[in-house]
């Protein structure tokens, strides 16, 4: 298709400029002594296109075979090659830079054993063999590790096996009903539906001595499209290696829980770490499940437990029995975080972020490496930049984190090691990951959603010429069209693919970098990223995440990776060249009042489900309809819901939406009016807008888990990568702990008031 001009995509994106960007200083209207390069928009945009014409596919490709050409997880060889590689190009490109070391706990697998020992003998393989056609799966044999799951327990144990379908909270509450315990025994769990760190943990909670995690064909194997070679879908001998973490109370380093894993940090004992599982636990192969499902007796698993191995799906327990054995090498190995930074010419202590991390589990072309080449050529350009004369007006810092596989560990460190100076400095982070043919992912400060959509909007789409956002539009349409409930379709289109306006972006939970800035600094941040069209659930976090995979099914003309460079690149330089941050907070005030009627309908779909729980328990509804040879057993009785006083939150809520209103009509006026602000009011302005995500965070933290402290967006507690909104309130009504709900709507609405002080200050400074 071909590509649209230009200038209409120009055009287009100048709306946002002009409000964002810097039309409150005008170069005419400025005195020369307050020394700032005041830049409009037609200039910003010349500078992005000359941004772009530096970004180059082929070194997109060159770079990704390179990196991606032998292991790459924490403590290999070639982990710090890449990092000193990196150094070398930042430095090259005129950026100063250099690698910070840090010493974290990272055990790697000494020997594992997975046997069924009755009723009939068979040992489960344990390894990926090589693909023909994939040139480096053949040569993991001898340079990666076996599969593994770092931080499971050390362990050797026997016992009868349970099938516990994703081994989530609610699937222990399904077998209570049908009488069956996993105390004492070990549990068979499928891949998905929640972080896998949440599977070990539950598992030891129901007095479980072991967990054997699979990936099931359903999920992400032959069931959903040709398997690699012929397809991107997990082959039968594939295994998902990954991180058991408890992430959802604490990531990083598990011996240095809110502090920088310096070589002399003060270290817990690793009985201490909370973090750490309590049980071993190993992955595997659907070829490897297959026998130990075939095996199992028991009740057969309800029908949304069945996956698609060609066996009939038992519960048990046994007569499976396993012998499973996990011994580690648990030692403190160096990490390398690669930090480039380029200072700003106005406002150098204000910083802007943009990270990626470049360690995998194995090879990891997809993840990270994609993106991680992506941010490599974003520096190459903005270098490029730099040798015209052009120098952005805020700092740059661009990092390519260590560890992020095992926890999110390299960035989590430098993040802890530097707090006081991110709180005081950072006004944004911008993170990606993985990056492939797609659609826009956007996620994370709602205030930034209108910059997404802006930025979006003149990004053109590789594969049918229109612009990115205009394609995610479409495609969130047709998928709200599809859906079986009309009123479900029209609620999915009005709120997240309107025909006009912006996109909705996601609110974060976990799973990648961003969480110490956003969740634990109270640093507005982003998560940007393409990906849907390249079957790589496939080949995650196994050898077949390789450069021979990535050009088959990734990104074969790395027109996407030019996408992404272009994308974050585009975010960075409008942020950092901003004389006031682009920040809507109309649009936070909108996400913030849909959260909050979220949290009334929680509330009151607990008291309706309480209350027809206790109707069907008092008439004997479920025995009754239970078949008598196959018993299963009502679900128990659950509190009855006190009347919550949602007031103060509701309050609050309201208050933001009006202080939102108030500043967003004053920045816009002071944008068409071309208001003059000099250098200082402009700084004590940027210096409110950077403190409002922090004016949403509270010291204490979230309930259990205190190293959380933003009040509005965590990881669950039990899904780990899944976001929970309000969760201190929500986490509370789910869980059925009335009294901390009743304290968290107070918390969270006092942490609301004070950021509409600081919304309400800025408007105050605003002001002509």
């Amino acid at each position: 298709m071909q590509q649209p001009p230009r200038l209409n995509l120009q055009i287009r994106a100048t709306a946002c400029l002009l409000v964002g960007m810097n039309l409150f200083a005008r170069a005419e209207e400025t005195p020369p002594m307050l020394g700032f390069n005041a830049r409009g928009a037609a200039e910003e945009l010349s500078l992005e296109k000359s941004f772009d014409d530096r970004i180059d596919p082929a070194e997109l490709r060159t770079w990704l075979q390179q990196m991606s050409a032998e292991p790459n997880h924490v403590g290999s060889p070639h982990d710090k090659v890449n990092a000193e590689f990196m150094l070398s190009q930042f430095r090259q490109w005129g950026w100063e830079a250099d690698i910070e070391t840090f010493y974290v706990l990272y055990p790697t697998p000494k020997r594992q054993l997975l046997e069924m020992t009755a009723p009939r003998h068979f040992t489960a393989s344990l390894h990926e063999p090589a693909i023909a056609g994939d040139s480096t799966s053949s040569s993991a044999v001898h340079a990666s590790l076996p599969p593994y799951a770092v931080y499971g327990a050390d362990g050797d144990v026997t016992a009868e096996l349970v099938y516990v379908n994703y081994g989530m909270r609610d699937d222990y509450k399904e077998l209570d009903r049908r009488g069956i315990t996993v105390k004492g025994r070990i549990v068979l769990a499928r891949y998905e539906g929640g972080w896998r760190g949440i599977k070990p943990k539950l598992a030891y909670e129901h007095g479980a001595i072991g967990c054997i995690i699979y990936s099931d064909p359903r999920d992400d194997g032959y069931f959903r499209g040709d398997v690699y070679p012929t397809g991107g879908w997990r082959p039968a001998a594939g295994v998902q290696r990954g991180s058991v973490l408890d992430i959802p109370v604490y990531p990083g380093d598990p011996l240095t829980p809110g502090a920088g894993a310096t070589r002399d940090a003060k270290r817990l004992s690793i009985a201490e770490a909370a973090t750490i599982a309590k049980v071993p636990v190993l992955p595997i192969s659907y070829a490897d499940a297959e026998p130990l499902l075939a095996a199992l007796r028991g009740p057969v698993a309800p029908e949304h437990w069945r996956g698609a191995a060609p066996v009939t799906y038992h519960l048990g327990p046994g007569p499976a029995k396993v012998h499973l054995m996990v011994k580690s090498d648990w030692a403190i190995k160096p990490i390398y975080d690669v930090i480039a930074h380029i200072r700003g010419s106005e406002s150098p202590d204000e910083w802007v972020i943009r990270g990626n991390h470049h360690d995998a589990w194995v090879f990891g072309a997809l993840d990270p490496l994609a993106g991680n080449v992506a941010l490599m050529e974003e520096a190459k350009a903005i270098g490029a930049l730099l040798r015209t004369g052009w120098r952005p007006r805020r700092t740059l810092i661009y990092a390519s984190w260590d560890a992020e596989e095992p926890g999110w560990i390299g960035s989590t460190e430098w993040a802890e090691s530097h707090a006081e100076e991110l709180q005081r400095h950072a006004v944004l982070y911008v993170n990606s990951d993985t990056n492939a043919r797609g659609f826009l992912v956007a996620g994370g400060s709602h205030s930034l959603q209108h910059l997404v959509n802006e930025v979006a909007s003149g990004i053109r789409d590789p594969e049918t010429g229109v612009s990115v956002q205009t394609r995610l539009r479409a495609k969130l349409r047709v998928t709200a069209f599809a859906k079986d409930s009309a009123a479900a379709d029209a609620n999915t289109l009005d709120k997240t693919a309107p025909a006009t306006g912006d996109l909705a972006i996601a609110a974060l939970g976990s799973g990648t970098d961003f969480t110490p800035f956003l969740q634990h600094l109270g640093i507005t941040t982003l998560d940007l990223y393409y990906s849907g069209e390249d079957d790589g659930d496939g080949i995650w976090h196994s050898i077949y995440d390789s450069f021979d995979n990535y050009i088959r099914f990734g990104d074969p003309d790395f027109a996407y990776g030019v996408a992404e460079a272009e994308t974050v690149g585009h975010v960075v330089l409008r942020v950092a060249n901003s004389a006031i941050l682009p920040l809507r907070l109309s649009d936070f005030a909108d996400t913030l009042d849909g959260y909050v009627t979220g949290l009334h309908k929680l509330a009151e779909d607990a008291r309706q489900h309480a209350h027809e729980i206790s109707s069907l328990l008092d008439s004997n509804a479920f025995l009754l309809a239970s078949d008598p040879t196959r018993p299963v057993q009502g679900p128990q009785r659950e509190s009855v819901v006190p009347d919550l006083n949602f007031a103060p939150l509701d309050n609050a809520t309201l208050r933001v939406r009006q202080a939102a209103t108030r500043y967003d009509q004053s920045y816009d006026t002071a944008a068409k009016t071309g208001l003059v602000l000099d250098l200082a009011r402009r700084g004590d302005i940027n210096s409110l807008l950077r403190g409002l995500e922090q004016a949403l965070t509270d010291a204490r933290g979230l309930p259990e888990r205190p190293w959380f402290k933003h009040m509005i967006y965590a990881p669950g507690l039990d899904t780990g990568y899944d976001p929970k909104t309000v969760p201190a309130v929500r986490e509370a009504i789910e869980q059925r702990q009335w009294e901390r709900a009743a304290e968290y709507i107070g918390i969270t609405a006092q942490v609301l008031q004070k950021y509409c002080d600081q919304v309400d200050e800025a408007n105050r400074k605003l002001q002509p």
